[in-house]
Parts: structure tokens; C-alpha cells; sequence
């Protein structure tokens, strides 16, 4: 049934990306929420529209003032992050349910506003020795940003049982089979 939204969370390289992208090729009931952001787009693939809505500083400070997000934050210092309720609405109109990769506080932030019609899911790693492997062997982290992830990323941990289910990402196809049982689950509900 449309309209409920499942929500993955977690620090940045435990894999929720992955999972996410596994369930939308396996599931045509469910549509992506694409985030807004001030950052800039990363090298010449990123798209307007596709990976992002990317907007000024001065256009999402705008959509706040006229209350067009569920969520917004500012994540790292000057890069702000949201979901448009547009954005939702669109994926509702088409009939599908509603899927979301976002951090740790906008996760926390869309189960309180949907209520009984999500599913928040913190996905983790066995370790933060692990983490910051995944996060080295990516190739795209200066050691001072790779110092900032890991320690934003033990603090997001501190935040996993506040969420529905916490899926321990140690084995991807695993998780991936686990992540898709608990999407099967929640569409029953």
C-alpha cells in the first residue's frame, strides 16, 4: 500500500547506499527521496534532479521560510540537507512507497514526522575499525576528513536505538536479504 516510508540511516560508508540502491532495482513499488543541498556537485556526474536538488544557500533558505521541508539540517558546517515535501508527494502520486537515505538526525527527524507510516532502519558496521577501512579503501577522504567522519560517525552511533531496527552490515549480500525481509514485513503492516 502507498504511502509509507522506510528509512535508512547511518554513518557515512556503512553501507546504506548500497542497500538502498539494491532494494529500488528489486522493488518498483518504491521511489527514491531525492535530498536538496547546498554543497556542490561532485565531479561531473552528479545531476540536478537525479543525486540531488541542488539549491543556493539562498533558495533553501527560502524554502525553509515558506515550510516546503519535512527535515532540513545543516550537516557539515555551510552544507544544509533536506526533504522536500514535494519530493514525497511525488513518489506518493505515483503509487509507490517512499525510500530514504539520509544521516543519523534526518532520520530521527522523518520517523517522528511519518509516525506509524515508517520504517527507520540504522544501519551500522561491526566496528569503527571497519568503518574507517570502508571509509580509506573509498579513496576519496583526505586524513582530515576522514578524522571528521569517524568522529561524527561515533556519535551518529550513539543515536541507533532510537531507531526501529538497527541491521548490522557486516556481510552485504546478508544485509541486503535482510533489508529486503524488512521491507516485505513493513508493506504487510
Amino acid at each position: 500500500m502507498p504511502g509509507k516510508a522506510i528509512i535508512f540511516s547511518a554513518p557515512s560508508g556503512s553501507g546504506k547506499t548500497t542497500i538502498v540502491k539494491h532494494l529500488l532495482k528489486t522493488n518498483p513499488d518504491l521511489g527514491f527521496s531525492i535530498s536538496a543541498s547546498t554543497r556542490d556537485k561532485r565531479g561531473r556526474t552528479e545531476q540536478h534532479g537525479k543525486d540531488y536538488y541542488f539549491l543556493t544557500p539562498l533558495e533553501f533558505k527560502k524554502k525553509i521560510d515558506n515550510d516546503e521541508f519535512v527535515e532540513w539540517e545543516e550537516v557539515y558546517e555551510g552544507n544544509f540537507y533536506g526533504t522536500l515535501k514535494s519530493e514525497v508527494e511525488r513518489i506518493w502520486h505515483e503509487g509507490r512507497n517512499v525510500i530514504f537515505d539520509v544521516d543519523v538526525k534526518g532520520g530521527l527527524a522523518l520517523k517522528k514526522y511519518f509516525g506509524h507510516q515508517a520504517l527507520a532502519i540504522f544501519v551500522k558496521v561491526p566496528s569503527v575499525e571497519v568503518l574507517k577501512e570502508r571509509l580509506h579503501d573509498r579513496g576519496t577522504e583526505s586524513p582530515e576528513s576522514l578524522s571528521r567522519r569517524l568522529f561524527k560517525a561515533q556519535f551518529e552511533m550513539t543515536f541507533q536505538d532510537q531507531f526501529d531496527i538497527v541491521l548490522v552490515n557486516e556481510k552485504l549480500e546478508t544485509s541486503l536479504a535482510e533489508a529486503q525481509r524488512l521491507y516485505d514485513d513493513f508493506k504487510k503492516k
